[in-house]
This record gives structure tokens, C-alpha cells and sequence, in this order.
């Protein structure tokens, strides 16, 4: 079946992820900055969702942004993933600890819907498993029943999307990865999710390519268009389809990274940087 796509996704995700007890302070941050699209998970051992949601309580007071301006993204993140902070009864099933963790994240964030509930990562590195399949019907009645509007699943190999296709499941809306250059950016994740009108969310593009940003192609290019080399590699994935995510806590670079929507690489110095490996 052909996949919903959103009407109002943003050109750039703010991720909150490891900012602890900065997290509120960095949420409204990146709101007065300009983000309106925001990336968390109900998994307390490297997300505060609740100093999330205590952020855009903030900017809606403050008359920043409004709830309708704003895409909010959570996460279901399996127990193995987690630390004693769960979010849902570990003994009850799968189907039902997905229906606390979204009814918990609704309230973190104060508000009676998301717009993308994603699977934080399958239950194995190697395959989709039942467990998985289970999971996905539970976050498909939680979107049938209007609390997301879209769905998504993070962290996922080639082999485990296409097992989750021939699994007939119904497809996802987003895929959110860590983009290594290394790795091709994930070429055949993204091709994959091209080819399905999927939307691809790159994650750590800098992080994981601290070499790429200081490679002397990248830095040419950020002289040449008066730019900086984090910003190059944000017009780049922008450009071979990808949704970038960021998660700066440096004010500037909120900024110069929303500028950089405003930059245009040339086909040919995308093509230069795809098979950069750092």
C-alpha cells in the first residue's frame, strides 16, 4: 500500500537526545532558533522526554511557536534498550507496553498527539522478528486511533526492511539511521527508501564524519560558498534526500545549521562528496 507522507515534515529535525538536564533549556533554545520540528524517546537512559515536553511548554508561553506549528517525533524503545526508568509494566505484552509508552509520552510532552511514533530499533541486530511484527501492529492502532499520525523505525538494517516488506507489513513513513560516510551514507538504505517513497532521517552526520569534515573537498567548498564544513555536509545530505537531523546545544550553530537551508550545492560537488569515506 502506498505510504502517507506528511504534510507538514520539516526540512530539519533539533535531536534531544544525551542532553540530561539541559534538555528543556536546548528544547526551547532550538524552538527560538527556529526548529520546529523536534526528535525524542520515551527510553530515559539517553532521552528526558519529559524536559522536552517542559521545553515547549515554555515556547508555547512564551508565544514562540504553537502546538500546530510544531513536529514532534517520540520513540517505543524495547526494554533491552532501556535502563530501570521504563515507561511501561515490563511483564505486560509487547501490544500493551507500546500503548503505555505512547499514553506516558503524550504526557511528557503535553499534548494529545505526535506526529511520528517510531520503533526505536527491531529486537534483533539481525533480523525482523515476531516480536517486531507485533510491536508494528500495536503502533499501527495507536496511529488508526489518531494519538500519531505517522510511523516510522530507526536504527534498521537493509536486510531487516526488506524482511519487514515481505512480512507484508505496512511500510513505514520514516527511517531514521546514523549515516556513516564510511558506509556510503547508508546508500542502499536510502535507495530502498527512495524507491518506496519513504523519507529518510540521517542521524550523527557529523559525529559519525568528524574526517569528512575535514576533508580538504568539504572545506574548499565551505570557502567557496562562504559556509562551514558542518553546514556542507547538511546541504549534502539534504540534497540526496535524506531529512538531517541535529543535535547541537551551541546557539550559533542552531543557527548556521538552519542557514544552511539556504545553500545550494552543485550536482557535481554532490557527486564528489558521495563517496567520500573520511
Amino acid at each position: 500500500m502506498p505510504t502517507a507522507q506528511p504534510s507538514s515534515t520539516p526540512s530539519f529535525l533539533y535531536g534531544t537526545a544525551w542532553k540530561k538536564d539541559r534538555t528543556a533549556a536546548l528544547t526551547e533554545l532550538a524552538l527560538r532558533s527556529g526548529f520546529r520540528g523536534i526528535d525524542t524517546a520515551n527510553q530515559r537512559k539517553h532521552y528526558f522526554e519529559a524536559a522536552v515536553g517542559e521545553g515547549l511548554a515554555a515556547a508555547y508561553r512564551a508565544g514562540i511557536v504553537t502546538r500546530n506549528d510544531l513536529f514532534l517525533q517520540t520513540k517505543f524503545t524495547y526494554q533491552d534498550g532501556q535502563d530501570h526508568r521504563l515507561p511501561y509494566d515490563p511483564a505486560a505484552t509487547l501490544s500493551v507496553q507500546v500503548a503505555q509508552s505512547m499514553a506516558s509520552s503524550l504526557e511528557h510532552l503535553g499534548t494529545d498527539h505526535v506526529d511520528s511514533f517510531v520503533l526505536h530499533g527491531p529486537a534483533s541486530h539481525s533480523h525482523w522478528t515476531t516480536e517486531d511484527f507485533e510491536t508494528w501492529q500495536a503502533m499501527i492502532k495507536e496511529r488508526d486511533a489518531g494519538r500519531t499520525r505517522l510511523l516510522g523505525v530507526s536504527n534498521i538494517s537493509l536486510a531487516q526492511l526488506q524482511q519487514m516488506a515481505r512480512a507484508h507489513a505496512e511500510p513505514p513513513a520514516f527511517v531514521q539511521n546514523r549515516c556513516y560516510a564510511r558506509l556510503g551514507w547508508d546508500r542502499d538504505v536510502r535507495a530502498f527508501c527512495r524507491e518506496r517513497n519513504i523519507i529518510y532521517q540521517g542521524f550523527s552526520l557529523l559525529t559519525a564524519n568528524v574526517e569528512v569534515l575535514r576533508h580538504p573537498l568539504v572545506a574548499g567548498l565551505a570557502s567557496q560558498l562562504n559556509a562551514t564544513p558542518a553546514q556542507i555536509v547538511f546541504v549534502f545530505a539534504r540534497q540526496v534526500g535524506m531529512l538531517p537531523l541535529t543535535g547541537t546545544t551551541n546557539a550559533e550553530h542552531m543557527r548556521q545549521d538552519l542557514a544552511s537551508l539556504e545553500i545550494t550545492l552543485s550536482p557535481d560537488a554532490v557527486r564528489a562528496i558521495e563517496p567520500l569515506a573520511g
